[in-house]
């Protein structure tokens, strides 16, 4: 995959992310994605920045234009140094919440989307990378 384009946000209050999910969009706009996976990928950014800021505080987003084989797409990475996940397994179950919610964050954020990694380590942090292709 080759990276054509990039850009590095700090999300550390609620109006960082208004800031990046239109960021998020001027970028999914300049290839040209549909406005259905446009949605798609900035509602799954939209949740996972969300945790990012409840569960450690904020973090690092960093928005890529990918070409992949066949067509270009963005690719997310939220990294934070929070508390970290101890059960990824447990954490991507639909229904499992540490909060008060329905559950839905991280299974709902991977099914939004076309590559879903998630990387944890408890004390140290969280590092999740989504990919949106632009007809995918």
């Amino acid at each position: 995959m080759i990276v054509l384009s990039s850009d590095n946000m700090r999300i550390g209050k609620e109006l960082d992310m208004v800031v990046f999910r239109n960021r998020l969009k001027e970028f999914a706009v300049k290839i040209g994605m549909s406005l259905v996976n446009q949605t798609k990928l900035i509602t799954a950014a939209s949740e996972l920045s969300r945790n990012m800021l409840r569960y450690a505080g904020g973090g690092a987003v960093l928005i890529e234009i990918v070409n992949g084989q066949r067509q270009n797409g963005l690719r997310v990475t939220f990294s934070d140094t929070g508390p970290g996940i101890p059960d990824i397994d447990k954490a991507m179950k639909d229904g499992f919440s540490t909060g008060k919610s329905l559950g839905l964050g991280l299974p709902g954020a991977r099914r939004l989307v076309n590559d879903f990694e998630i990387k944890s380590t408890v004390g140290k942090g969280t590092t999740i990378t989504i990919t949106k292709w632009k007809n995918g």
